[in-house]
């Protein structure tokens, strides 16, 4: 693979190439693509084509399956449980907001429990299909150890995002998807990668001593936003996405670039509900909401006060038009799946 730059378009078919040649069906791989590439536009580069050799080795060692059986339990018109027999995690959870979004749809409310799945990408990305059909989303999902519950030496709960979605009334949604760490894993395995060193204050080392080496950081411990707050919404979402679904919890779900030892079994939950429920004029009301704050008075050097999602809606725009860089080191990765 010669250029640095490639159009979304040809870089999709090149995807959809890669992991078809490791066993995925077209629409399998098609979906897999579509939120690899998304990650791409949005900025998150962590979870993007970073990812892509990891996902390929998982299929190959058959960690992930990749002919999956996926059988969805009706347990009443709102709520189903997904069985996604170790399918590759963008493909699990397709199948899972999707349900989620037509149970909704029917009900008015959607609440779907996956299991035997695994890491699906980010959060937002399946938010935004539930916005798109003028639903308020709740999403959670488990990952493998990198932050110490609160007063522990040891490494249990993973980064654990907390993902949330609504319709704004406009074109721009609110999705507000953040990790429960002070950055992603995906971010300080990118500078890994690139032995580029990672901000003051977001992990220890093995040891337990602050680093900026981002390989002592992996080794180590990553620390949550807000102390002991945020060790209890990793905890919370451990026990929403893992204990609940039937997914790993307490620390075994297993980390997809080191242990290929089994499959991660990882759990999701998508919870949707009609924003109009109670309030017939909810698409009034945000706007009203979102205008109200919007009008505060700013400190100095702010220009525009945001809400979550909206810096992230206008990279995606501007990234569209552009061809997407592949980096020196993504390009051997593709080159080594392609051959």
């Amino acid at each position: 693979m010669e250029k640095d730059n490639l159009k979304t378009p040809q870089l999709k078919k090149l995807i959809i190439k890669i992991f078809k040649k490791h066993g995925l069906s077209q629409s399998h791989a098609a979906i897999s693509a579509e939120a690899l590439i998304n990650a791409e536009l949005v900025g998150a580069y962590g979870h993007g084509l970073s990812r892509l050799k990891m996902y390929c080795d998982r299929i190959s060692k058959k960690v992930i399956n990749a002919k999956p059986k996926i059988k969805i339990k009706k347990i009443s018109q709102s709520i189903s449980h997904i069985d996604a027999n170790n399918s590759i995690g963008f493909v699990a959870a397709d199948v899972g907001i999707k349900k989620a979004i037509d149970n909704a749809k029917k009900t008015g409310i959607g609440l779907v429990a996956v299991k035997n799945s695994g890491h699906y990408g980010l959060s937002g990305y399946y938010a935004e299909q539930a916005v798109k059909k003028n639903l308020i989303t709740m999403i959670y999902t488990n990952a493998p150890p990198a932050v110490a519950p609160h007063g522990a030496l040891k490494s249990l709960f993973g980064t654990n995002p907390i993902c949330f979605g609504t319709p704004t009334g406009s074109k721009i949604p609110f999705i507000l998807d953040t990790s429960i760490s002070m950055i992603n894993r995906g971010k300080i395995r990118v500078a890994a990668r690139n032995n580029q060193k990672i901000p003051e204050g977001v992990a220890l080392d093995k040891f337990g001593n602050p680093t900026v080496d981002a390989k002592k950081a992996l080794a180590g411990v990553q620390l949550p936003i807000a102390g002991f707050r945020g060790s209890g919404l990793a905890w919370m979402v451990d026990i929403l996405s893992g204990t609940l679904t039937g997914g790993n919890h307490a620390g075994k779900v297993k980390d997809p670039f080191d242990d290929f030892s089994g499959p991660q079994n990882i759990g999701h939950l998508f919870i949707t509900f009609r924003a109009n429920l109670f309030q017939k004029n909810y698409n009034q009301r945000i706007k009203e909401n979102i205008r109200t704050i919007k009008r505060l008075p700013k400190i100095k050097g702010v220009k525009e006060i945001m809400y979550p999602g909206q810096n992230k809606f206008k990279r995606f725009k501007e990234n569209s038009k552009k061809e997407i860089n592949i980096p020196e080191i993504i390009k051997k990765d593709l080159e080594t799946l392609l051959n």
